[in-house]
């Protein structure tokens, strides 16, 4: 029988306004009036991000190595199924890329076919910067063999960065124990919530005993005993490791993320310096445009997580079954050794099904036949307590760090792949609780306010309506939010947007996102649509306001206190594409600029909603978000 949430107990509350009472005057749709545009601040005053960091000195790009052993270009060219040429002989490879810009001495530079360029055109310049040779297809290969360079040609570049890259480092995945996550949503935080388990892991005396990669073969042992391409154990402790959407993580040094997945070569990199640094295990976010691009190849994850899937990435998928099929590659004996997947999700249960490695099941639901459940829920303001039931008995009491039933799944996610690594769950679950937020996931701005300000992420409508429906749990008074829609993105979802928004706000002010190449006034145009077909006793107030700043001032002006304004779709981003140019833009700081606006007077320090005792806090403002808008699958 599936346990039912249940709310915390806790002071009375006057209920709140509901959106279907019949009584009350129906919403209306307007444009924000122009005077509420002026407080807005101009765009130069919002503050900026800093220069992206350099991975060693000199050297633009993602970390590499501090020390890798050559591998023969003979050697590599043999992996690679293709001809070495004249002058190949003598040649060795210390590093690869397929960015010319980011080439260093000693590289081989992948040279692959483009939307608009071939990377051959830009061999000469990876030349120049000290390349070794060059990887392309066919069509690049003359223009590449202009340099001088010794050339290697493949029908498919991409098809080998993943592999060549990882014989180049020395493997470096095979000694760490990956954890890798898939799914529609939750990715992101999942990966927090285990990398949080993981940090608690390692910190037991004996909580990795059974979470490590050093019983596994690790390469050609090198002549001091470890292997190729890897260094001494390093000196301190062990560490844990973290790549997604909003930063990478090697222990506390964070370094910014440029999209979900990197591409295969940097992958094998930052595996290289995690490794070097002494870190003995990873979370990592998988997009099902990372499997479909072969960014994971070389990869083979000890533990591969479902979520959830749902229409998204449809402008780059034909269909859901293309999506789902690009999903299920993760839980394929050349990607995983096991898997853990949500049963509540009718692709999860396909998943389950069709596995090739042995899997893991959970249920926030609750489902019977779930190896691990979530049971008494109890649904706090700012956070949630469950117990997870385990297959062999086990009663472990756990809380989710963030609120919502759809953070209680992630939170049971993370503790049934830990479990499967071997973890104690009740270790796992502290470390889970332990976590402080995530960047951009229901990140609560204060700045004295009596109200609940939060940015959230969410850009999809069953993110829109989850996190909606989930602070109206948590709002006594009335809830004004902030969407737009990206460009240049699946376009069938933004009516269905533009309706959860009406329906379940009480002040919905829709705006632009990242508009990129479109019209912004079109993608409104089309929320828009979506918002007037809610039935006008269902509809909160919709506002219209192109310009980003001045909706969230908007929204802000109407707050009062016990009331939430809920900033949604861009999250941890910091800047917004409008045309193709990158503008530097922070949700979390206009919101906070805006709330110091509009003090009224009723302001305070603190908050009017306070977490019941034992409940953990919504995301804390952080600086280590990415400027890539690209909201990447």
């Amino acid at each position: 029988m599936n346990e039912q949430p249940r709310e915390r107990p806790g002071p009375a509350r006057a209920p709140r306004p509901s959106l279907r009472r019949r009584d009350r005057p129906p919403g209306t749709l307007t444009a924000v009036p122009h005077a509420d545009q002026t407080s807005a601040p101009p765009a130069e005053e919002i503050p900026t991000e800093r220069p992206a960091r350099t991975s060693q000195e000199g050297y633009p790009g993602p970390p590499r190595p501090e020390r890798v052993h050559p591998v023969a270009l003979a050697d590599l060219a043999r992996q690679a199924g293709a001809k070495l040429p004249e002058g190949g002989n003598g040649v060795a490879a210390t590093g690869i890329t397929h960015d010319s810009r980011a080439v260093r001495p000693g590289d081989i530079y992948i040279a692959r076919p483009g939307a608009r360029f071939h990377g051959a055109d830009f061999a000469a310049q990876a030349a120049s910067l000290g390349a070794v040779a060059v990887l392309t297809d066919p069509s690049g290969a003359e223009r590449s063999a202009a340099t001088g360079l010794p050339v290697l040609t493949v029908a498919d570049p991409r098809a080998h960065m993943g592999t060549l890259a990882a014989t180049l480092y020395g493997e470096p995945g095979r000694e760490l124990f990956q954890i890798g996550i898939t799914g529609t949503s939750g990715k992101t935080t999942t990966a927090y919530l285990i990398e949080g388990g993981l940090r608690r892991a390692l910190a037991a005396s004996d909580g990795l005993a059974q979470v490590t990669a050093a019983s596994r073969t690790s390469g050609t042992p090198s002549a001091s005993g470890t292997s190729a391409g890897s260094a001494a154990d390093p000196a301190g402790p062990a560490l844990t490791g973290l790549i997604g959407t909003v930063e990478s993580r090697i222990g506390d040094d964070r370094l910014k993320s440029e999209r979900t997945t990197p591409e295969a070569t940097e992958l094998q990199a930052l595996f290289a310096v995690m490794r070097e640094r002494g870190v003995r295990a990873v979370a990592m976010e998988v997009s099902s445009h990372a499997l479909v691009q072969g960014r994971v190849d070389g990869c083979v994850f000890d533990v591969a997580v479902f979520n959830n899937l749902s229409p998204e990435h449809l402008d780059f998928h034909p269909d859901m079954e293309d999506y789902y099929r690009a999903k299920r590659q993760l839980f394929t004996r050349v990607r995983s050794r096991a898997g853990v997947v949500n049963i509540d999700d009718e692709y999860g249960q396909r998943v389950a099904g069709e596995s090739e490695v042995p899997v893991t099941t959970f249920s926030a639901e609750g489902h019977p036949d779930a190896d691990w459940r979530a049971a008494d829920v109890e649904i706090g303001p700012l956070g949630s307590e469950f117990t997870a039931l385990g297959p062999d008995g086990q009663r472990v009491r756990a809380a989710a760090p963030l609120p919502g039933p759809f953070n209680v799944a992630n939170a049971l996610a993370a503790l049934t792949a830990l479990a499967s690594a071997g973890i104690d769950p009740h270790l796992a679950a502290e470390g889970i609780a332990a976590v402080p937020g995530v960047p951009g996931r229901l990140e609560r701005i204060d700045a004295g306010q009596p109200y609940l300000a939060v940015v959230d992420y969410a850009h999809k409508p069953e993110a829109v309506e989850s996190v909606l429906h989930a602070m109206r749990k948590v709002t006594d008074g009335r809830v004004h939010a902030v969407l737009g829609c990206g460009g240049d993105r699946d376009p069938h979802k933004r009516t269905a947007m533009g309706s959860a928004l009406a329906r379940l706000s009480d002040t919905a002010v829709l705006t632009s996102d990242n508009p990129r190449s479109e019209d912004p006034l079109a993608i409104l145009a089309t929320m828009l649509s979506g918002a007037a077909g809610v039935p006008a006793h269902e509809r909160g107030t919709v506002l219209l306001e192109e310009d980003r700043a001045a909706a969230i001032d908007a929204a802000v002006a109407r707050a009062e206190p016990g009331d939430t304004v809920l900033v949604l779709g861009k999250g941890h981003e910091r800047g917004q594409d409008i045309a193709g140019v990158l503008r530097p833009f922070d949700d979390c700081e206009v919101l906070r600029a805006a709330i110091q606006r509009h003090p009224g007077p009723h302001q305070r320090t603190g908050l009017t909603h306070q977490a019941t005792e034992g409940s953990a806090p919504v995301t804390n403002r952080t600086d280590n978000r990415s400027d890539d808008p690209s909201h990447p699958g």
